[in-house]
């Protein structure tokens, strides 16, 4: 039988312990995110991989915010983040701090993400681009690689927080391998 575990049986770290705790070399870049409720998850997200940090570009929206509460779940608090409102000029930053910049978007010659293998001597700036548009070409143009989900029904298209979710597990589980 398998009992559900109560809340304080979780081990959660306080907001101060997470602080203090080792983090997987990665950057999320979020760029012109429309969506309050898609930032908040992808804070959320963030927390639970316990990624470095977020950069929020272009008109995506900040913290602090109620909507994007709603889904971060304090997790605003947990994750550092930064704006950096212009797209081109966050990815000439990164590149200086030694980031492999991968932008995740359907292109000609993308990686599909099962068949990317994470570097641990790298740390990683992952790219995810507008709801609508994707990632802009011109950052397409800079990054390193781009890494696509295979995704094999009708749509081909998955919801931005959806998104990050999935590629943030697959560079977690090789982090911690």
């Amino acid at each position: 039988m398998n009992r559900k575990l109560k809340n304080s049986e979780l081990g959660r770290l306080s907001t101060d312990e997470f602080k203090d705790v080792s983090k997987i070399p990665v950057t999320v870049v979020l760029d012109s995110i429309r969506s309050f409720h898609n930032v908040g998850s992808v804070f959320r997200t963030s927390d639970a991989f316990r990624i470095e940090r977020i950069v929020l570009c272009g008109i995506s929206p900040k913290p602090p915010h109620r909507e994007i509460h709603k889904t971060a779940l304090g997790s605003t608090e947990s994750v550092d983040w930064q704006y950096i409102e212009n797209i081109d000029a966050c990815v000439v930053s990164l590149k200086q701090e030694g980031y492999t910049l991968l932008s995740v978007e359907q292109t000609e010659n993308s990686t599909l993400l099962n068949q990317f293998r994470v570097d641990s001597n790298k740390k990683y700036a992952l790219v995810f681009g507008n709801e609508v548009f994707g990632v802009r070409q011109s950052v397409v143009d800079e990054s390193d690689e781009v890494i696509e989900i295979p995704q094999e029904g009708t749509k081909h298209s998955l919801n931005i927080s959806v998104s990050v979710a999935i590629v943030l597990w697959s560079f977690f589980s090789a982090f911690k391998r």
